[in-house]
């Protein structure tokens, strides 16, 4: 990636925008989950809220305009939103708490190598079918 203008990073993530049905109900799970995650409250507005992780920020807001009251993942669009978090433990701790917060632990069966016998994540789901991937460690070609 090249450096832009001012020192910004060309191809770098700026934000990502997530349409919700119910806001208040939205604010509590992903904000639980985000503050866990590093995530600092960025925004707020009277039909929506966001978080923002060193230059990038994650917004959810409940547009007038959304056509279905929940999301698809199954759907051509977004599937899942993966976090990075600090090892085996913390996916564990995670996945653990994530049920008193509004999340339900998906693939119990196959936890926490649902990605592969490889990989070690938590997969979570909101109430409106929204899926985070918890990842213990990035890929390892990512790694160098």
């Amino acid at each position: 990636m090249g450096a832009g203008r001012r020192g910004t990073v060309t191809g770098g993530l700026h934000h990502v925008e997530l349409w919700v049905p119910d806001l208040s109900g939205a604010v509590g799970p992903w904000g639980w989950l985000l503050g866990e995650l590093g995530w600092v409250p960025y925004q707020r507005w009277a039909l929506g809220r966001s978080w923002r992780h060193g230059r990038t920020y994650l917004v959810l807001e409940e547009s007038p305009a959304r056509s279905g009251p929940v999301h698809d993942r199954l759907a051509p669009g977004l599937n899942h939103l993966a976090f990075t978090v600090g090892g085996r433990d913390e996916v564990d701790r995670l996945a653990a708490a994530a049920p008193e917060h509004g999340w339900a632990l998906m693939f119990a069966d196959r936890h926490p190598h649902a990605g592969g016998p490889d990989s070690y994540a938590a997969y979570l789901e909101d109430g409106w079918g929204y899926e985070v991937e918890l990842v213990s460690e990035p890929p390892a070609d990512l790694c160098g």
